[in-house]
């Protein structure tokens, strides 16, 4: 019985946890051996907090036994290590990070701890977010548990890995461009980056603050819901935070899919596309259409404009975010500075890595004086044209769907000497960051034995419709259920 805690979803452990089954500390226990086992391999975690998590379990049964527990509490999780965690390392995936403690806990920390959910590590992640396959992190790559000689995708590969990996049910990501979804969709799980200011950023460090969101990585979208729950909600602390009440994600999730409208974008089943991939997104719609939904072709034309946008907007953002690293007052210090210049350029020169250093530059380029109009003043104006092509075809669906990734995961050091072709890795999910878009990434099937993610995009604070309409799909099949040979 103990043996197969890992198997079982938020929902189930929950219900255990409630009948007594196995107490808050067997289960964090249980976790933290699966992370001896098996986290070295897959280098997916930065830092294990086993005494921690031990600590807020035992609490966690204590409030159990006062009958103070909520559904979440005593169920183990590990964070991005984007997040802020009072007294524990934070990296950021960083060199400039790698002796940071954090000083505080980000909201969404605080929360899920309030919840009672105790933390089991940090995930590894793609250097200050900045990635598509998890190979920028000054820790290295985190493997693919399908196949350890592929990409588990990124920014949150960490993330992605932990969950598809059994080594805790639930991680929290960050999605920027897709960093959310594309690890999900190639890890095989279940990531949902909900709407711009749906989830407070405070203590989550930025990369590109009018794009970056945090959300769930779960096993299904019932587990999705339970935490959104908690994640979610009006933060005075952080200015783009929306003041707006947060519904129970859980409660519409069996509602019934009949004359639901889905979106088919002709530009998301274009050139670029892997045969394979395009055949399980149809397979998927078509399990949609027995689910009772009807399908509706959908134009986002300026839909191909999404990754040059993107990569001036998120750079030029990323550029201004990370001046502060300058070896002054906290992170990196370079070793005996002659002068200050010689501390910032240094410092921020053996600091950052090549991808970085790479966003830095093009975005402290396409904000100088003679560029700033041809390039992000620019690229805000397309950026509303995006924005704009959505607008239009909510107006006759309810979702849009496609798939999240052009291809499975890819080989280790495939694209590194490529960045472009590594962008384009992101060139479904990239849209909904620029339009601040709800959107999820589903299991959806598999080509060549590497899962495959169906991407499902929503109106507006709609997360509780994607998330019923992720439910009946898994409801229906058993592709989230799969798990990576091994583990």
């Amino acid at each position: 019985m103990h043996m197969l805690m890992h198997n079982k979803t938020i929902a189930e452990l929950s219900r255990g946890l409630a009948a007594g089954e196995y107490s808050s500390e067997q289960l964090t226990r249980h976790f933290l051996q699966r992370i001896e086992d098996h986290g070295g391999e897959l280098n997916c975690l930065v830092t294990i907090t086993a005494d921690e998590a031990l600590a807020q379990a035992r609490e966690a049964d204590q409030r159990r036994a006062r009958g103070e527990a909520g559904p979440l509490t005593g169920i183990p999780m590990v964070h991005k290590d984007i997040f802020c965690t009072d007294g524990v390392k934070t990296s950021c995936g960083s060199k400039m990070l790698d002796n940071f403690i954090a000083p505080y806990d980000a909201t969404v920390v605080r929360k899920l701890k309030e919840a009672g959910m105790p933390m089991l590590g940090k995930a590894n992640m793609d250097e200050f977010a900045m990635g598509s396959s998890n190979e920028t992190s000054f820790y290295g790559p985190v493997k693919n548990p399908w196949n350890m000689d592929t990409v588990p995708g990124g920014s949150s590969g960490g993330s992605a890995a932990v969950v598809a990996a059994r080594l805790a049910p639930f991680a929290t990501g960050t999605d920027t461009g897709g960093s959310i979804r594309q690890p999900a969709a190639l890890c095989g799980i279940t990531g949902l980056k909900p709407t711009y200011g749906r989830v407070s950023r405070y203590g989550m460090i930025a990369f590109a603050s009018s794009l970056d969101q945090g959300g769930p990585m779960t096993r299904n979208a019932e587990d999705a819901a339970l935490v959104l729950n908690v994640m979610a909600g009006f933060d005075e602390r952080d200015s783009t935070s929306v003041e707006r009440e947060v519904p129970d994600y859980s409660a519409d999730l069996e509602r019934p899919l009949d004359g639901l409208r889905i979106g088919l974008p002709k530009e998301y089943f274009g050139e670029g596309l892997n045969a394979g991939v395009a055949r399980v997104i149809e397979a998927a719609i078509d399990q949609y259409k027995q689910l009772g939904a009807e399908v509706v072709e959908v134009n986002l034309p300026n839909s191909k404009l999404s990754v040059p946008t993107y990569y001036v907007v998120a750079p030029a953002e990323c550029s201004s975010n990370l001046s502060r690293f300058d070896g002054v007052r906290f992170g990196y210090r370079c070793e005996a500075p002659k002068d200050l210049e010689d501390l910032y350029k240094r410092s921020r020169g053996e600091g950052f890595g090549a991808e970085v250093k790479r966003r830095i530059m093009i975005g402290t380029y396409a904000l100088s004086a003679g560029y700033y109009d041809a390039y992000y003043l620019k690229a805000q104006k397309v950026r509303q044209l995006i924005s704009d092509d959505f607008k239009q075809a909510f107006e006759s669906v309810d979702v849009i769907m496609g798939p999240t990734a052009p291809d499975v995961a890819f080989g280790l050091g495939a694209k590194s000497d490529d960045p472009v072709s590594m962008y384009l890795s992101d060139i479904y999910t990239i849209a909904t960051n620029l339009a601040g878009l709800p959107g999820m990434s589903i299991p959806a099937g598999f080509v060549n034995d590497l899962p495959v993610g169906l991407q499902i995009i929503g109106n507006y604070f709609d997360e509780a419709r994607l998330l019923n309409v992720a439910h009946k799909f898994q409801q229906s099949t058993d592709w989230h259920m799969r798990i990576p040979e091994g583990f």
